[in-house]
């Protein structure tokens, strides 16, 4: 039996970390083979306090980056880590890079799939991500398109949260229980060395998230005792037999 799968797509290499770094730890626990796609370094944009050391070349920023996401995907039990390197700031949306990105979704199938707020007017490589990613997946569902390869299901994408939230029209609609894996978490989100000053801040939101999941759960009925937990906004409705 085919194991599930489940597919991150990060516009820069920290942000599957800080927004889905729960939801990777807690399905590779649950034997999810988790894919993570990091389309850039985030070496121009992401990075200044390691823009701000001595000699430091842009070669030199995204190795540090790239070391840090493959550390981080450990922790987090990723199955499989990529870096598309299409640069950041802004990331370079070509047509090479679509097609690449459409045979990883059809290769891991994905039970399901993660990417940033549609709306982000402060970081718009953010919002062109997904946008990319809604093209890719609509790409790898045809059957024209390099016929004979098996084509896509229809898996949920769900939009991970992002940094101004009230900000960026996500509102989220699912709320996911990380605290058995909020130590991994923790750990990854530590890896991040060029961008500690966010460490606590996403320590905040999932603390935040915790209080929803408990309120959405039951309230003070009974809800579940949660302590971290993340949230998601699917984009398209769900099927079920029950609710």
């Amino acid at each position: 039996m085919k194991n599930k799968t489940a597919l991150i797509i990060s516009a820069h290499a920290a942000d599957f970390v800080w927004r889905a770094g729960g939801a990777i730890a807690l399905h590779a626990e649950k034997g999810y083979e988790v894919t993570v796609v990091c389309l850039s370094y985030g070496e121009r944009g992401e990075s200044a306090k390691l823009w701000k050391q001595d000699g430091m070349n842009l070669d030199r920023v995204k190795q540090a980056r790239q070391q840090e996401a493959k550390t981080a995907a450990d922790v987090l039990g990723v199955h499989d880590i990529q870096f598309l390197d299409m640069g950041d700031y802004p990331l370079d949306f070509t047509s090479e890079a679509r097609d690449r990105l459409v045979d990883t979704i059809r290769l891991v199938q994905p039970d399901f799939m993660m990417s940033h707020s549609m709306w982000d007017p402060y970081n718009t490589d953010h919002m062109n991500t997904t946008r990319f990613v809604l093209e890719a997946r609509m790409v790898a569902q045809a059957w024209g398109h390099n016929p004979g390869e098996k084509v896509l299901g229809a898996p949920q994408l769900y939009l991970f949260e992002p940094h101004q939230t009230e900000q960026m029209g996500w509102k989220p609609d699912t709320f996911l229980d990380i605290t058995e894996v909020w130590q991994k978490k923790k750990a990854a989100i530590e890896c991040m060395q060029g961008q500690e000053h966010l460490w606590q801040f996403y320590t905040n939101v999932a603390e935040n998230r915790g209080n929803h999941f408990r309120r959405n759960s039951g309230g003070q009925a009974g809800g579940r005792n949660t302590e971290y937990a993340e949230g998601f906004q699917s984009v398209f409705p769900r099927t079920v037999d029950e609710l």
